[in-house]
């Protein structure tokens, strides 16, 4: 079963299975294949669409620790997450032999070093502009004197580098250095998955997502380093449960942002998602979300 949710927040699907298993059924020789040290070592980035880390406690929260907590909990060892700020970082661990499974999306150079799983979602990769740039449609975007700032060797910059004829690509290691750019006026245009634009749109009055997208990738794909280990992983039958592993959360945070976004008016937010104003109405009452410009959780006028 497929559920489409929240298409601009950048899930456009995700694909549900049956509830997650216990170790049962892992024989000992798969088990040393996926985890020879005798704790799971799932990596991944991050970024919004994967994970982020309360500045608190440190914890980390959202799809890919859920499910690398669930595929340790199947195997019945530890659980270790191995954290990398950007693809080329998490590639070249695979070469050194520092994780065991990774959560991650594919692309045919990552394929040349891992194998991969099916995907569990697909994700949409969009432009946010900065405040003051007079871009309103993404036609606009390839234009000469426009600087496009992405993620080096995301997915952003592998589509971009081959659709952009005019505007200047800027390759950064960090998402964190794509915004600082903006802020220095050093970039007009960022792109990315709509997940990572949203955070970035919420604290930069003035900047606006552009409607549409240039992309609409696989991601999440579950990895493994060489095919024997890949095959191991495979036969775990690794499956979302029906609960959906932190999505609600993820999808509270994009309808928050959305929200932050236009000021909290509902209508504009729901324009801003691409959802109705019926099924705005709906998440913000599923959500408990509430501003003191609303009565009875609607919007006043």
């Amino acid at each position: 079963m497929r559920v489409r949710d929240w298409i601009s927040a950048g899930i456009v699907g995700i694909v549900i299975g049956g509830c997650a298993g216990t170790q049962s059924g892992v024989n000992p020789e798969t088990r040393a294949a996926v985890a020879p040290t005798g704790k799971l070592r799932v990596a991944f980035l991050l970024v919004p669409l994967y994970a982020t880390k309360d500045p608190a406690t440190g914890d980390l929260r959202g799809i890919a620790p859920d499910l690398g907590r669930q595929l340790a909990q199947r195997l019945g060892v530890p659980f270790e997450p191995v954290i990398y700020p950007n693809p080329p970082a998490l590639v070249g661990g695979t070469k050194s032999g520092q994780w065991d499974v990774a959560l991650f999306g594919i692309s045919a150079e990552r394929a040349a070093d891992m194998d991969f799983s099916a995907p569990l979602m697909e994700v949409e990769q969009g432009y946010l502009v900065r405040a003051g740039v007079p871009i309103t449609t993404a036609s606009e975007v390839d234009r000469a004197g426009v600087r496009v700032v992405v993620l080096e060797k995301g997915g952003a910059d592998v589509t971009l580098s081959q659709t952009l004829k005019n505007a200047t690509i800027i390759r950064v290691k960090t998402q964190p250095e794509s915004a600082a750019l903006l802020d220095a006026g050093s970039a007009e245009v960022y792109a990315a998955t709509k997940t990572a634009l949203f955070g970035v749109a919420a604290s930069r009055p003035g900047s606006r997502m552009l409607e549409g997208r240039f992309l609409v990738e696989d991601d999440l794909n579950l990895g493994a380093a060489g095919r024997s280990s890949a095959d191991n992983v495979a036969s775990l039958n690794l499956r979302l449960p029906p609960t959906g592993i932190a999505l609600d959360e993820l999808e509270r945070q994009a309808i928050l942002e959305a929200l932050r976004i236009s000021n909290w008016v509902q209508k504009d937010a729901a324009k801003f998602l691409g959802i109705s104003s019926r099924v705005m109405n709906y998440k913000v009452a599923k959500y408990e979300i509430k501003n003191t410009r609303w009565s009875k959780n609607k919007l006043v006028g």
